[in-house]
């Protein structure tokens, strides 16, 4: 018997589009009564953070804002922030949160190649938004926000962030006609040229904060802290994520040590997410201040790999940490090093060992793969072929905005191509082994710097470091290590390289070593385009 299945449509009863905005009304819904933010004395429940952003959202609405509108944000991590993350897309319009250490110039770059509509910022940093408009040779309509906790006031002569409060409140559930529709757009570090638009739809964005939950298994009601910046990947997808279980998100606006410390003890926070280097200062700052944390605090690292050593600190002062790896083009995270349970034997330094690895891929992502370019094929499963990290999914980047070449060289032969070199291991665990500009070709060996830099972070008196390649006359290239110290404590030259040549080949140890602060990005990422540029003014 032949059946048809012909005639059966998509409908209101049987599909709706995507979007995290939908979480929003699952929070007002079921958790109305539950606190949704706390920042300072502040307290604002679920019910009530909804209605304000609804009325946000009518704002924006009655200010010409709709479909397709680019909205700007310069904003750090507020309530606000949280806010516009939702009121937005609500409006059909597409939210693009400005990177807040960016310099003047790079953010009036943005600024024009967005198209942005409307410009929403803290009053406290509206002299670089005015700067950026200098440059820019225009100006563009701009709302501020005036912080209780910032001594900043409103400068620009524009409307208030009150003023979108007037109004009333959107009925409508603010959900897109075609879950395809863009919802966000984030710029890259752009270590390398301008800056690429990665354009995100409603879809991919809804995926993203499901999948987080499954792969991270957060259980209703976790205590959150707000220290991944809303401006990277809109927060690795969190904001929305805790909308949809009925989370407390807890803001401390600068993300200090100490203040972390002080939020995660007065407000017993249960999960966050964090930069390795944020976990190294979280780690000396507890140390001096003797804090362990028990019941375990829950986080996520990503952002760069994670020295074996920080992971193996963390977990003593109480981190549950596992790490994470994705793109601004990914939505951020897209796979997770997941423990397994044959690591529970293992000693603290070769678990941190392990705990290092990018992993397998989250369930929602349809494939990870560390593809061989030249042949096409995956690399063999023996921690020994690198290839380059490339992924396929429902939360992969539209494209770049305005950029139908650098898109179409992204998606080669079907799939998004990282930039990320790595190997696999037997167990199928992904493990980078560089950035493929990263590296080091020594007299025809290949180095990884991101191997080098785990040795150097072992040295007590380290607080961060970095390698990069140096051009040599005899060898092309030899790793030049940037290390930045601890306060209290020194180190030199030499003894870094013999520190690193107890444990490295002679060939993988550094043949210089600089020291000073390093350039780094607000998620922790060190400017490593920088530290090349000094490598050439350096003497062996």
């Amino acid at each position: 018997m032949q059946i048809h299945y012909d005639g059966l449509q998509k409908a209101d009863a049987n599909f709706v589009p995507l979007s995290p905005v939908s979480y929003l009304h699952r929070a007002e819904k079921l958790h109305g009564d539950r606190l949704a933010v706390v920042y300072g004395d502040v307290r604002v429940s679920w019910s009530d953070l909804a209605g304000r952003i609804r009325t946000v959202a009518n704002g924006l609405t009655a200010r010409g804002l709709g479909k397709g509108d680019t909205v700007s944000v310069l904003c750090p991590n507020i309530p606000h922030l949280f806010e516009l993350q939702f009121a937005v897309p609500m409006t059909g319009a597409v939210i693009n949160t400005l990177n807040t250490r960016l310099e003047a110039e790079t953010i009036a770059y943005i600024l024009d190649h967005a198209d942005t509509k409307l410009v929403i910022v803290d009053a406290e940093l509206s002299g670089t938004l005015a700067q950026a408009f200098e440059t820019l040779g225009r100006s563009i309509e701009t709302i501020e926000i005036v912080d209780p906790h910032s001594q900043a006031v409103p400068r620009l002569g524009g409307d208030l962030y009150e003023s979108l409060l007037q109004g009333k409140p959107v009925q409508k559930t603010g959900l897109p006609a075609d879950e395809w529709d863009a919802i966000a757009l984030n710029y890259t570090s752009g270590t390398s040229g301008r800056p690429k638009g990665v354009v995100y739809h409603h879809r991919g964005a809804y995926l993203m904060a499901m999948g987080t939950v499954a792969a991270w298994q957060v259980p209703h009601y976790p205590v959150y802290l707000s220290v991944v910046p809303m401006f990277h990947c809109n927060g690795w997808g969190h904001p929305w994520v805790m909308a949809m279980l009925g989370a407390t998100t807890v803001f401390t606006r600068t993300p200090a040590p100490d203040k972390l410390l002080e939020a995660i003890q007065t407000h017993s926070v249960t999960h966050m997410g964090a930069a390795p280097i944020v976990l190294q200062m979280l780690v000396d700052a507890a140390d001096q201040a003797q804090v362990h944390f028990d019941p375990p605090v829950r986080a996520l690292t990503a952002g760069a790999p994670p020295p074996p050593s920080v992971l193996e600190k963390s977990r003593a002062m109480g981190l549950d940490v596992m790490q994470v790896y994705g793109l601004t083009e990914t939505y951020g995270h897209i796979s997770k090093c997941l423990w397994q349970d044959g690591w529970d034997a293992a000693d603290p330094a070769e678990q941190s060992r392990l705990q290092a690895q990018q992993g397998i891929a989250f369930p929602m992502v349809q494939e990870v793969a560390v593809i061989d370019r030249d042949t096409g094929e995956s690399v063999s499963q023996d921690s020994a072929q690198q290839g380059e990290i490339a992924i396929r999914g429902n939360t992969v980047m539209k494209g770049y905005y305005k950029d139908p070449e650098a898109t179409a060289q992204a998606f080669a032969n079907g799939w998004f191509w990282s930039g990320d070199g790595a190997v696999v291991d037997t167990d199928g665990y992904i493990q980078i082994k560089d950035r493929l500009k990263d590296v080091i070709i020594s007299g025809g060996e290949n180095i990884s710097s991101v191997e080098v830099e785990a040795v150097i972070y072992d040295h007590p008196a380290v607080l961060a470091a970095a390698v990069i390649a140096k051009p040599d006359p005899k060898w092309g290239e030899v790793p030049c290590a940037f290390v930045e110290l601890r306060a209290d404590m020194s180190a030199n030259a030499d003894e870094i390289i013999q520190f690193c040549r107890s444990r490295l080949a002679g060939f993988k140890t550094p043949k210089s070593v600089v020291f000073g602060e390093l350039p780094k990005t607000s998620t922790g990422k060190i400017q490593k385009f920088q530290l090349r540029h000094l490598a050439l003014d350096t003497r062996s």
